[in-house]
Formats: structure tokens, sequence, C-alpha cells
């Protein structure tokens, strides 16, 4: 239990009807007690005067008192909710530093909370996460990760690697004597069983990361097929210089918007071509690389060039050059020039950028794209999950490459291990302490 005691304003910074100070730590009661009088009762709320230095009253309001172990840092906790304006509660923050306390610094509650096993680093992460909802998908995946649904998940995939290996080592340390559930159909099943459920939960959690995260999607085509006008028409307004010279746009624009409350992140790109002078040619690598980086890419391309117009080989042209594992939608733009009806064409969408018909239809393939049509399995996730999964499923397919060419039940045994120690990581069994100070100092303070 850490010997100091932590303070800070728990609500944004600003006027506000009421503000909130949380304090945690060994000190918290004399702390209180100096400010406001006779603590009271353990979890009901209590009208005092918060007294200043020389006994005159700071503000009043209401004190609340959690004395630990039954808290949310598991310490001795109290919060004073008093007016919201901001020089009063720098006036009461300033009393309790006076008086000995420390100001904490981010994430620093929910870091004690975690220390004193209250929560694990799921249900901590999900309080940021929550918090940091951008949108009511978000919002709903992040209050299942807070209540426990994804470490549940990732514990008990654990669980299962820990009783198999105990299965396997115990045939390692008596070998000379038969035991049961040991025979080699018998484990291999196994393994695949725990693949199958740590592929459906990387599934899970990547729908939760791109629920909060957004969707990484790369505008590319040709000079002057209208990707900017496109990026302008996601964003409604003009996130991108449009003209009508061919390659305007010579370097990646990074643009963050939401459709319906989804985040989205759309990076425009330069026209892919070949020749041009050395910048151009520095914005098409750089094009390429972000292809190759995205979660889908719009292939643009203009309804009224000929060889579109011909027999759409300007589309499978451009296919050949883009990155075979990421997801591509066709976007055929300016059909307010061309004349074609809105609507799906060459397996895409048929949009005008310009005066926007089309692009509800292409604003709901996004929003699909995201998930958002199959959240309620969906539990909140960071990359860090995601590679913590993918180190796993990595470790679980070694052990069953090593189970089927018979290489012995110690090998299998380490590369569970390995995969149970990956996915430790996740709610924090096994968590480095640099890990730690990335995760916590996102957090905001006071929380």
């Amino acid at each position: 239990m850490p010997d100091t005691t932590i303070c800070a304003v728990a609500t944004p910074p600003g006027r506000g009807g009421i503000g909130v100070i949380r304090v945690s730590g060994p000190t918290t009661a004399s702390l209180i007690e100096t400010v406001v009088g006779p603590l009271p009762s353990a979890r009901r709320a209590s009208f005092r005067r918060f007294a200043g230095d020389d006994g005159v009253a700071i503000d009043e309001g209401l004190v609340l008192w959690f004395p630990g172990p039954h808290s949310f840092t598991g310490e001795d906790v109290a919060e004073l909710h008093g007016h919201g304006g901001p020089v009063v509660m720098d006036r009461l923050l300033q009393r309790l530093l006076g008086l000995g306390a420390e100001l904490a610094s981010p994430g620093e509650f929910s870091q004690r909370a975690y220390s004193n096993g209250r929560i694990d680093l799921t249900r901590a992460e999900a309080i940021a996460d929550l918090i940091e909802a951008g949108s009511e998908s978000a919002a709903r995946a992040a209050v299942r990760s807070l209540q426990g649904e994804f470490a549940q998940t990732v514990e008990r995939l654990v669980r299962r690697l820990t009783d198999l290996r105990v299965h396997l080592e115990a045939g390692i340390d008596f070998a000379d004597e038969p035991l049961e559930g040991l025979a080699l159909d018998g484990v291999v099943q196994r393994i695949e069983a725990i693949a199958a459920e740590v592929a459906e939960t990387r599934r899970a959690a990547g729908r939760g990361q791109r629920l909060q995260e957004g969707l990484t999607v790369v505008i590319a085509g040709r000079p002057n097929a209208g990707k900017s006008s496109l990026l302008n028409a996601l964003a409604g307004r003009d996130a991108a210089i449009v003209t009508a010279l061919a390659g305007t746009t010579r370097d990646v624009l990074d643009t963050y918007l939401h459709i319906d409350g989804l985040p989205l992140r759309v990076l425009d790109t330069a026209g892919l071509r070949q020749g041009g002078d050395v910048v151009e040619q520095e914005g098409v690598r750089r094009a390429r690389q972000a292809m190759r980086e995205a979660d889908r890419i719009l292939l643009v391309t203009d309804d009224t060039a000929p060889a579109l117009a011909a027999d759409d080989s300007e589309i499978t042209d451009l296919q050949a050059e883009l990155p075979a594992s990421v997801p591509v939608t066709t976007v055929v733009n300016k059909i307010d020039l061309s004349g074609r009806t809105p609507g799906v064409a060459n397996d895409g969408f048929a949009v005008s950028a310009l005066t926007g018909d089309g692009m509800a239809a292409l604003r709901e393939h996004l929003r699909a794209s995201l998930g958002e049509d199959d959240t309620e399995a969906v539990f909140i996730a960071r990359r860090r999950h995601l590679q913590s999964l993918d180190a796993g499923a990595a470790a679980i397919d070694e052990a069953l490459e090593a189970a089927h060419a018979g290489a012995g039940e110690e090998l299998v045994a380490e590369s569970l291990g390995e995969a149970q120690r990956a996915l430790g990581e996740i709610t924090g069994a096994v968590t480095p302490e640099d890990l730690l100070g990335r995760i916590f100092s996102t957090f905001c303070i006071g929380k």
C-alpha cells in the first residue's frame, strides 16, 4: 500500500454547478477531519463547511467517506463536493496540499485500485475508454469491459491453457506411470478448441478497438479523380484543397471525423501515377505506405475518364496496385457529369462528391465496416490487447505444430506457457512495470 495520500480535482476544468475533489491514502481521515470536522457515516453524504487554515469557510457542500478496503482504490477515500468554480476548487485543493497531501498524477487513483487488487487492467482501461467514448456503441462496449466481460473471457482462456499444461507436465514428471487424458488426439483437439476461442476473442476485440479508435480509411486513386472532394464530402467541410489541377494533393492529409457518432480516420493521398517530379514521387510513395497500413481503401475513379467509360479497365489496373491484404471499396465519382445513376456500381458505389448524390449509401457502408451492426458481443479493446492476443495465438499455433509433429510434451507445454504469459499481460496477471506507466499516464487527473 502506498504511504502517501493523494488528491485531485475529479471534475473537468472550468465553471460548473458542482466540483468534486477526491482524496485517497492513509492520512485521508485526518485531512478531511481538519477541513470539515468529524467524519460522516461511511457512504452517506453529509453537508459540511470546508474550512481554510484560518478557520474561515472556503466553501460548503457534501462530504462522502469511503473507508478502505471497501472503496474504489482499496484505501481510505473521501470526496468533497463543492461549487464548481475554478477559484473555489483551487483554494480547496491548496488547503489539502498544505495539510500534507500530494497532487495525484494522471490515472493514479485507478493505478492504486489496480495495485490493491480492486480492478484488473482491462477494467482500469475500460474506465478511461468509457470517459473517452466517442459513440454510443463505444460506450456500450466499454461498459461491458468495465463489468468484466473481457477479463472473464481472457481468464477462461488462461485457465484452459493452465489445465492442459498441468496434464502435459504431469506426463513429463511421471513418464513411467500411465496418466489419463494425454493421448495425442485429445491434446490436439484441446489445443484446437483453445485456438478457435482465441481467434473469436481476437475478432471481438478488433471490432472493439475500431469502435474506440476508429477505422483508418485511405482514399486512393489516379490524379484528379476527386479524392479530395470525396474527403470534403465525408467531412462535411473543406478539409482538403480542391482544384482542377491534377496532383494538387502531394502529401497524406490526415482527418478525423465521425459518421453518426462513430469515429473515422480518413487519409487523403497523392494521385497514383508514374513519373512526376521528386515531390510528387515522394507523395505517391507515402500513399502506398498509408494503403498498406489501412483498415480499408476507398478506390476513387473518375466516371468521365475514357478508360472507365469504355470497359472499366482503369479500376482493374488500379486494383492491381493495391495491397492484397486490405479490403477495398470502389467509389465511382463525378456521376453528376457522366449521368450515371447513384447506387451500387462495379461492386462499389457511384457518387458525386460535388452534389452529394450516393454519399448516404457510402456513409452507411463505412458505418457497417466499423462493426456497428454487430456490437452485442464486442468489448472495448486497445492495440496492446490485440498484440497480446496475436502473440498468444502464434504460440498456440506453435504448440499445435509441435503436437502434430510428435515433438514431445516439453515443447508443447513450453509453447502453451508462452501463450499463457501473452494472454496474462492483458489483465495484468503478467505485467512489466513500464507497461503500467504507459497505460495509466493516458488517464485523466483525478481518475
